[in-house]
């Protein structure tokens, strides 16, 4: 029966579709007609003359000569602004430098903090990769810009860490700006810490994702508003599932010098079910047991870390940057990370001399890192107490101290050049220093106009009271 109503229905459409092909003729001849009319249309309707006003020769220059454009970058507002005054670095820079004085100046600013730039090995390494690749490599690592000592590098970074793999990118600040987007797209969630660094506001604001801030090292208010979004996924758990959550902090923040509260972070982390990744910049190299920043400092295993990045621009004296993490996670880098997609690859040369400082640190790592240690106690110590009139932020062990005034002026370019002022006469005094540079309107958090000090394994007790009393007289001279 089925069988016999198929073959009819069949037979009836059969027999529909010649009729309504007819009766749908007439309707394609005249959209065919319109559609012909309107090409003989336009190919032979007469051109309106332009209404554009023709200027003559002479109109011309002098519209030309009166125009003027507007700069690309608007001109300091003041005489005396810090881009109108650079200093210039004379030779090479290490813990003494010269700034066209003639007079070589004890550097406090450099944050090279153990000097494995001024290592003859390190230079050896980068002047033999030089002589075997030359200067640059010339192009992106996804085309022709890998060599071997790229693939050297990496597998070394990973195995230093105790990862499965190493990414690596040619400038510090693209390598935290890229990784962040890489994976937090829109609609995720990031939850930083309100004093995160510059490169990594960048990356937040690449991801499009909602930026939530919490206080500076606030472990209550993090959870806080982790228990609020809990709320808020309840009542929408379609939304709840789709959406990401990561959290990025720093190991030893840049603005402030202070060590991030990490065992507790991990247990938010493991509570609230949050991707963990963490800037070690300036703890690469200088925390830990065995030199591996402030993971190996806590004892936390690496697979409560999603990802660590840094750059190689801090402890190991070069340039470029690096993201370690599992296989899964670090290889998606190598198809989504701007940086690293479409940036020239890092300098072979730069590269082999990470290299060489890899061999270093897990050679004499562990007692270069108790001297930078030693010495960073002791110049906290000596800033500490300084005249009452400036108030030193960081941690005792962290090489990256501020010195902020303590009572403020009201107005954040006064309090900025009374810094700058003071980093001037200290120079008088033999002592290299530097005002913490931001870009005030980008900054999502400004922190307060600061003297930045770094501390470096190589100072002596006598260049440690050296800087305390330049440092004392050219407050005393600045500030009445």
């Amino acid at each position: 029966m089925p069988t016999i109503i198929t073959s009819l229905t069949r037979g009836l459409n059969s027999q529909r579709r010649p009729r309504e092909q007819e009766e749908a003729g007439p309707y394609h001849l005249a959209l065919e007609g319109v559609l012909i009319l309107c090409i003989i249309w336009l190919f032979t309707a007469k051109k309106k003359p332009s209404k554009l006003i023709r200027l003559t020769k002479k109109e011309e220059e002098d519209l030309i000569a009166e125009w003027i454009p507007e700069p690309l970058v608007p001109n300091p507002p003041e005489a005396d602004h810090p881009s109108l005054n650079t200093r210039t670095v004379y030779g090479k820079v290490g813990r003494y430098i010269d700034l066209g004085t003639g007079e070589k100046v004890l550097n406090l600013g450099t944050h090279s903090y153990l000097n494995l730039g001024e290592r003859p090995e390190v230079e050896e390494a980068a002047l033999q990769c030089l002589h075997k690749y030359g200067v640059g490599s010339c192009g992106p690592r996804g085309f022709y810009g890998t060599t071997q000592v790229h693939l050297e590098l990496e597998d070394r970074l990973a195995a230093f860490f105790n990862c499965e793999m190493a990414v690596l990118y040619s400038y510090g600040f693209s390598t935290i700006a890229s990784a962040i987007p890489a994976y937090s797209k829109s609609g995720d969630i990031i939850y930083a810490d309100e004093m995160v660094s510059f490169p990594i506001q960048r990356g937040l604001q690449a991801s499009r994702s909602r930026i939530v801030f919490f206080r500076h090292n606030d472990v209550e208010h993090l959870e806080e508003l982790l228990k609020e979004q809990v709320i808020l996924d309840k009542k929408d758990p379609k939304k709840a599932n789709a959406t990401r959550k990561f959290m990025v902090v720093e190991s030893i923040y840049m603005n402030t010098g202070k060590m991030c509260p990490l065992p507790e972070l991990v247990k938010l982390r493991q509570k609230y079910k949050i991707r963990l990744f963490i800037d070690e910049s300036i703890t690469f190299g200088t925390l830990g047991e065995n030199c591996r920043g402030i993971t190996d400092y806590f004892n936390i295993p690496m697979k409560e870390v999603d990802m660590i990045m840094a750059t190689l621009e801090t402890t190991a004296a070069s340039t470029g940057g690096f993201c370690v993490g599992t296989k899964f996670v670090i290889d998606h880098q190598r198809l989504s990370g701007l940086g690293y997609c479409f940036s020239a690859s890092l300098p072979p040369m730069l590269a082999a001399s990470v290299v060489k400082v890899i061999d270093i640190l897990e050679t004499e790592g562990p007692a270069l890192m108790q001297e930078l240690h030693d010495k960073c106690r002791q110049l906290h110590v000596a800033l500490s107490t300084l005249p009452d009139k400036v108030e030193l932020c960081g941690d005792d062990i962290s090489p990256v101290k501020h010195l902020r005034l303590k009572v403020s002026t009201g107005v954040r370019d006064e309090d900025e050049a009374l810094l700058r002022n003071i980093v001037e006469k200290a120079e008088k005094y033999g002592i290299a220093l530097t005002v913490a540079a931001y870009l005030w309107d980008q900054e999502a958090n400004p922190p307060p106009p600061s003297i930045r000090v770094t501390a470096n394994k190589d100072l002596t007790k006598e260049e440690i009271s050296k800087a305390f009393k330049a440092l004392q007289q050219a407050i005393d001279d600045v500030i009445e």
